[in-house]
């Protein structure tokens, strides 16, 4: 059973590849699939809290707080930052002033630490930034939302963002006790087919992520290649600049890959139909740079041991 779970974990990057490419080419799949997309992030999140454990994932004071430093530059410096430029050029009411916005004021996607696994670095940062960054999103967010206009009620989003906090508590917190149960004297055989497990999770996620593409594809093609182009740029741009920014340190794989890749899916239970239906086409777009990253960003970090 260890031994298909490992091929997978060795193939990370073709496997997710191939939940892209399942996403556009199997339209039903992909919307009979969004149904199961919360319990499949839930479980992802288990796998990898059981993969890297308690003691790893959290770290010592200093690094807790270095995470908690670096989520409010993420999460509230950035988004205010491009909200005054916003205002200053007058754009702020422009789709993609509010897309860079909400891009910048969601925490790390629940797949980060995945995507840092499969780039060979340790994924323990970046679990450690998407637990405080989803921890702290309800205040973070606030600000940003209240100056973007015809976003309807702020507080709708805390309140998608306070269940979040919960499934994401529940999710990591049965790994970490897992792990300290079952796994403290992991092998590598075993370490990798979680990574396995994490790996296949991911990209049968991204199918139903994808479902809004198929559509777009066939009657709005101009448009969704302007949408794709914005991701790239942002999801991209983001990694390679905080890659610069932080310089080489261990801990800059797993910042850079949660600084380009946000969970911006968290606003659209709570945002008005008018914003939520190119969002929609842009999150679809969104998750293309997103599981592109293990395999075209590689150079960007180098070689690194996964080690937890």
């Amino acid at each position: 059973m260890l031994r298909p779970l490992n091929w997978i974990a060795r193939h990370g990057r073709e496997a997710l590849i191939a939940g892209l490419i399942a996403g556009l080419a199997l339209p039903e799949l992909a919307q009979a699939m969004r149904p199961w997309i919360p319990a499949m992030i839930a479980l992802m999140l288990l796998v990898v809290s059981l993969r890297i454990g308690p003691r790893a994932a959290l770290g010592g004071l200093e690094e807790v707080w270095g995470s908690v430093r670096l989520v409010l530059v993420l999460q509230l410096g950035l988004p205010l930052l491009v909200l005054g430029c916003a205002h200053a050029f007058g754009v702020v009411a422009h789709p993609l002033a509010t897309v860079a916005v909400l891009v910048l004021s969601a925490p790390s996607v629940t797949g980060s630490p995945t995507f840092t696994i499969l780039l060979g670095h340790n994924p323990a940062p970046a679990l450690r930034l998407l637990v405080v960054g989803t921890a702290i999103f309800p205040l973070t967010a606030i600000p940003a939302l209240l100056l973007l206009p015809s976003l309807g009620d702020p507080w709708l989003v805390v309140g998608v963002a306070l269940r979040l906090i919960l499934v994401i508590f529940a999710a990591v917190g049965l790994g970490f006790a897992l792990n300290r149960f079952l796994l403290l004297k992991a092998t590598p055989p075993q370490t990798g087919a979680l990574d396995g497990v994490a790996t296949l999770l991911q990209a049968v996620v991204v199918i139903g992520l994808m479902s809004a593409l198929g559509p777009a594809l066939e009657t709005a093609p101009l448009s969704l290649l302007n949408w794709l182009i914005v991701a790239f740029v942002l999801n991209f741009g983001l990694q390679i600049a905080s890659a610069r920014v932080l310089g080489q340190s261990p801990l800059t794989p797993a910042r850079s890959v949660v600084a380009g890749n946000r969970n911006v899916a968290l606003f659209l239970v709570a945002l008005p139909e008018p914003v939520v239906e190119p969002l929609l086409i842009f999150i679809g777009c969104y998750q293309i740079p997103m599981y592109l990253t293990p395999t075209l960003m590689r150079r960007l970090y180098g070689p690194g041991g996964a080690s937890a």
